[in-house]
């Protein structure tokens, strides 16, 4: 189906400073984790809207890291589309470059936060 995913040139630099300032791991951590919160916000996205493909790139192997299934099975539930829709890494793209901004924006509004206390209040969230 596919084997690469890139992020947005934009997003580039969002990786990387949010690899470093929340301290999760390898920049394909915070890819997983922006493509889920991504996903979790509940919002479809529109394959009109998307981004260049000039930033971080990352194989399938190393992004999923062997699950990838079930993350093209969130997005399959998601847009209730069959695992063999052409669009699949389309729509992953689009929720990890969304996921990022999304995680930035919170980040830079309190930048005190540190990657466990941010993985904890958003858990925290939707179990309240």
């Amino acid at each position: 189906m596919f084997t690469q995913i890139r992020t947005s040139k934009a997003n580039k630099e969002i990786v990387s400073k949010l690899s470093r300032k929340l301290n999760l791991g390898t920049e394909n951590i915070i890819a997983r984790i922006a493509l889920g919160y991504s996903l979790s916000k509940g919002q479809r996205l529109s394959l009109e809207n998307v981004k260049d493909s000039s930033g971080k790139e990352y194989s399938k192997k190393v992004l999923f890291a062997g699950y990838e299934d079930y993350y093209i099975g969130l997005i399959c539930v998601h847009y209730n589309i069959s695992s063999k829709n052409k669009d699949i890494p389309k729509y992953i793209k689009m929720h990890i470059d969304d996921g990022l901004e999304l995680i930035n924006d919170e980040i830079e509004k309190n930048p005190n936060i540190d990657g466990f206390d941010f993985i904890i209040e958003k858990i925290e969230g939707s179990i309240n």
